[in-house]
Formats: structure tokens, sequence, C-alpha cells
């Protein structure tokens, strides 16, 4: 099996970004998890449908495919679909079925040198034997101003106490689910990049990693 690192983390902590920069550096495929329920909940919300209605979630998610457009539309990172993507994830059914894309992922990464997957459960479901996994973490006002500076780039016209509304009602969901709840796996690295730029918690990162799988 190609070496993977698993990347866990709450909304805005920064694991994207971090994901994106161990991929390049170690040259391994990089596959952001979260785009699959977001893509998933969008396409319910497109259809006219509830997020929350684990029928029309679990055909949108069995619809998925690695060619999906949807998977690179610019809607994918609006507030939206991050709400529906946490409704859709509470879906035991639609777990299942994007556990075997991420499988997939794992098995054969584009490249066939390794993969890097961020999302909320990587380490403790999707790829508990991973040698490297980190979770990345932040204060929840320092997420939220995040967030905010991403919307409001993006043309959205947000406030900080409604994101930050959204952003407590979102972490209570995936923390409390039932199914695969967001938290660290027990061998997971913790990096609060609270006070940390991108530099910094890469630097940080790469020594963790490192210590794991090797130098690139």
């Amino acid at each position: 099996m190609p070496p993977t690192i698993a990347i866990d983390g709450p909304a805005a902590s920064g694991k994207g970004t971090l994901s994106k920069r161990l991929a390049a550096h170690y040259g391994f495929a990089h596959l952001d998890t979260g785009s699959l329920y977001r893509a998933v909940g969008l396409s319910v919300l497109w259809a006219g449908g509830d997020p929350a209605n684990p029928e029309m979630a679990l055909a949108a998610a069995l619809a998925l495919t690695p060619e999906s457009a949807i998977l690179v539309h610019p809607g994918l990172r609006g507030d939206d679909a991050a709400q529906a993507a946490s409704q859709v994830a509470a879906v035991p059914a639609v777990r299942a079925a994007l556990l075997d894309f991420q499988h997939s992922f794992v098995a054969q990464p584009p490249g066939g040198k390794g993969s890097v997957l961020d999302g909320r459960d990587i380490g403790t479901v999707v790829c508990p034997d991973a040698p490297a996994k980190l979770f990345v973490t932040a204060s929840m006002e320092v997420r939220a101003e995040r967030r905010v500076k991403e919307l409001r780039g993006a043309g959205q016209d947000v406030s900080l106490q409604t994101v930050l509304a959204d952003m407590k009602a979102r972490d209570e969901r995936d923390s409390q689910r039932a199914v695969a709840p967001l938290k660290p796996a027990v061998d997971a690295f913790v990096l609060d990049t609270s006070v940390l730029d991108a530099d910094q918690a890469f630097a940080a990162a790469c020594a963790v990693v490192g210590a794991k799988i090797g130098p690139v």
C-alpha cells in the first residue's frame, strides 16, 4: 500500500492549505475529502431536496465519481455547501459510500507514489493505519476570522457573528454525531495553528511527518 498522510481537523483550521503543501512537497496525490461531502450536499440542494434526507443524500453519494464536474465547482467553497456537507455526513449510508471512494483513492493514488487525505475522520476511520497523522486545529475565534476573510474574498457579504454561530453549530454536529465523530486519532499529532502562519505550520508538520515516513 502506498504511504498515506492523514490530516484531520475542523473548518478553517488550516488543514486544507497544509495538506496541499505536504502533497506537493512529497509528490503525493491530494484528496480533500470534505469536497466529497460538500458535493453530495450541494447536489441535493440543487435538486431542491433536504441534505438531511437519507435517501436523497445516499443517491447523490452513489452518483459521485472522480470525474464529476461538481467536485471542482466554485460553489463547493460556499457556506451553503459547508452546512449541507455537515448534514449529509451524519447519514451512515453516505459515509459508507464515500468511504469506498476514499479507500480506492488510497489504494491507487494518481501518480502511485502516495496520498495526502484531509477531512474529519481520516486518521480514525478512513486510514487508521496511516503512518503519519495530524489533527490540525485553532481557536474558534481565529477560525471564524479566517472563514470570514475567505468568504469575503470570494465576494460574499458575511458577518463575523453569523460565521461564528454557524461554525459553532457545525462543530457541535460533527463532534457529537454517532458515526465517525470529529476527534483526534489516539496516535495523531495535534497541531494548533492559532498563532502560526502558513509557513510555520508547514515546518511543524514536515517535522512530524518526516519522522514518520522519512524525507522526500
